[in-house]
């Protein structure tokens, strides 16, 4: 058979199975709740890692459990994968479609069902915005501690999916440390809950299982949440380093002084000038440097920490200290971190944002690496961490259009990654793994811890239908990049299985 030939028999084979999948799926939803056309679903091929996109056969956007459970139903008996998906935030191309798969989009699931100001809980539906939370729980003087920078538009679903973080993670927790239960589905519809309203249930503790699992063990759709009571006061300190190895080795000096920051997060030089051009935080653009570092709680606690911590940051080597005065003062200073995705994007056509973990004692040293590695493959990279807590966020900027600036970047973030591991640290923070990150999960995990997590993954879902392709490498990937590595040749991409 010519290529030619192979090309529109796969072609024909996934109209077939395309046709089957909408038959199966318009008998259990409606009309306006189910995508197929190029046109419809196109909006869905990727999520923030727009470098890799597929198209679904078809988009369901249920609007009951019920349908929920019906949509999973028709899919395992078609045996077709399905692919949950919240707001498309996600950096790791975790919600990017299956090819001969359904996408499950729970954005319809968007209701607050309760805030219990007692028990200081909110019970909310997957497809709930996580700043939107907060926004309910105002009126009882509650929040929802984890922040992720795309809090705006992000949803509970998507960061139990991931344990995402944010800027007050260090404190608080992520998402793991601030939800009691999880319910939704399993890939064949049966029912499922993880957790409880108490806290502790009964039996194994499968929550945390769940949380961070990226889609592969259960469809979430809905999410009881811890809420916490607003500070009354919250001051931040930006401080300025004339060498990143100063500023990293400040962030150590804060917690070994028995200090933990509301927030403690880090920007180079790149950065600093990126988003004080973007939202003019005031931020100084002199400095090799910066540290953003928040306290919180009663006035009396925040004065007395600010007042340690500056004396902390000084005796690291600080060259300038300023503290917010008002509340405008500290979300100003925070808005340049929550805006620093975009204003990348102000300045180069594509990036690709990085997210793994080293100990506290290796910022500069990763700083370093990551400056060299710009000279090696010829591309610039803009650093944010989330210091406090050694979470990295590079960004490796390049154009998509050209091919050799994507394979480089590509090799850029494995490199980054691997040495993240080689200093102690992990592939991963808060971003998961997704596709993005197969090739550098074959370098921290051998083939035992890998084939135990696919254990895991069967307990749940024997057939292997949710989100497939995805977090966990076969063996055969990883001998692929292992030859890679060693003849020195293009990283394999990302190819989902067929079912």
């Amino acid at each position: 058979m010519s290529l030619l030939d192979a090309t529109a028999h796969d072609a024909a084979e996934r109209a077939a199975r395309q046709a089957e999948v909408v038959r199966a799926l318009a008998a259990v939803l409606p009309p306006h709740a189910l995508l197929w056309t190029a046109e419809e679903t196109t909006p869905y091929e990727c999520d923030g890692l727009t470098a890799y996109r597929q198209r679904p056969l078809a988009v369901a956007l249920p609007e009951t459990e019920d349908q929920v459970q019906a949509v999973l139903r028709a899919c395992h008996a078609l045996q077709v994968p399905v692919v949950a998906r919240g707001a498309g935030t996600g950096l790791s191309g975790g919600a990017m479609p299956h090819p001969l798969g359904v996408t499950l989009s729970l954005a319809k699931f968007n209701r607050i069902v309760r805030i219990d100001p007692l028990a200081q809980t909110a019970v909310v539906q997957a497809g709930v915005r996580n700043l939107a939370i907060s926004e309910a729980a105002a009126a009882y003087g509650l929040y929802y501690a984890p922040d992720p920078s795309s809090q705006i538009a992000c949803t509970i679903g998507g960061n139990v999916a991931e344990n995402s973080g944010g800027v007050h993670c260090l404190k608080y927790g992520l998402t793991l440390h601030n939800v009691l239960k999880v319910r939704g589905f399993l890939a064949d519809g049966e029912p499922i809950t993880f957790g409880g309203d108490a806290l502790d249930a009964p039996g194994l503790d499968l929550l945390p299982l769940v949380v961070g699992s990226e889609g592969m063990l259960a469809v979430v759709l809905e999410v009881t949440v811890r809420l916490l009571p607003r500070p009354q006061l919250a001051r931040c300190i930006m401080a300025s380093f004339a060498d990143v190895r100063s500023a990293g080795e400040a962030v150590a000096a804060v917690i070994a002084a028995g200090i933990i920051p509301a927030g403690l997060e880090m920007m180079d030089k790149p950065m600093t000038a990126a988003v004080e051009d973007f939202v003019h935080a005031g931020y100084d653009l002199d400095a090799a440097a910066i540290l953003l570092c928040e306290s919180d709680g009663t006035p009396e606690e925040v004065a007395e920490e600010i007042e340690r911590m500056s004396a902390v940051l000084r005796a690291a080597g600080a060259t300038r200290i300023a503290v917010s005065r008002d509340e405008a003062e500290r979300l100003r200073f925070w808005s340049g971190r929550k805006n620093a995705f975009p204003a990348s994007g102000r300045i180069s056509p594509d990036y690709m944002c990085m997210d793994s973990t080293i100990p506290r004692k290796r910022l500069a040293d990763i700083l370093q690496a990551i400056a060299s590695m710009e000279q090696r493959y010829g591309l610039r990279c803009v650093n944010v961490f989330h210091a406090g807590d050694g979470n990295l966020h590079p960004l490796i900027l390049f154009d998509a259009n050209d091919p050799d600036q994507l394979a480089r970047a590509e090799r850029f973030g494995a490199d980054i990654l691997e040495t993240s591991v080689a200093m102690g640290g992990t592939i991963t923070g808060e971003h998961g793994v997704g596709v993005e990150k197969l090739n550098s999960m074959c370098v921290q995990f051998s083939p035992e811890e890998r084939a135990q997590m696919i254990a895991v993954k069967h307990a749940f879902d024997p057939d292997g239908r949710l989100n497939p392709g995805k977090v966990i490498p076969t063996q055969h990937r990883c001998a692929e990049y292992g030859r890679m590595l060693v003849r020195g040749g293009q990283i394999p991409h990302p190819e989902l299985p067929r079912f």
